[in-house]
């Protein structure tokens, strides 16, 4: 079903970028893991028929959600977590080929892949907005029971 290059090259992005992104050295293991799981969920979507754009917003509220568990139990910013663990769904390869369309001046397809990196980008937004905000429902809703 999802191949081990798939698994390693995750892992590698998620955890690389933690090193640009100056994560402390212990948690990088843990950038690379969200990251990937991350990954694996998009891949598996996306491998069942869903069409890239859910499966990127599905794939980036597990980042979020597994950023915010990974931030509460090593006591560490989350940002550390989102942002490298997001870098293996960032549409960059299509935001690529669109510039590259432009340029080629074929702007029908130019056009047509920046639609869907502006979807995907919208997509990764919604996904890391999605954990933040059910986060902060659950600590409203924990504090307005004990009052």
């Amino acid at each position: 079903m999802i191949d081990l290059a798939q698994l390693i090259t995750s892992f590698v992005a998620a955890a690389g970028f933690g090193v640009l992104f100056n994560a402390p050295r212990d948690r990088l293991l843990q950038c690379g893991l969200v990251g990937m799981f991350g990954w694996i969920l998009y891949y598996i979507l996306v491998a069942e028929g869903l069409d890239v754009v859910p499966a990127t917003i599905f794939g980036a509220m597990l980042v979020a959600v597994l950023s915010q568990l990974c931030a509460k139990l090593y006591k560490t910013p989350v940002i550390i977590f989102n942002v490298s663990g997001i870098i293996p769904l960032v549409p960059g390869g299509i935001a690529y080929d669109a510039m590259r369309n432009f340029v080629e001046n074929d702007y029908f397809t130019a056009v047509q892949l920046s639609a869907k990196v502006m979807l995907l980008a919208g997509g990764i937004a919604i996904g890391l907005m999605f954990s933040e905000v059910v986060k902060q429902v659950m600590t409203k809703a924990g504090s307005a029971l004990k009052d």
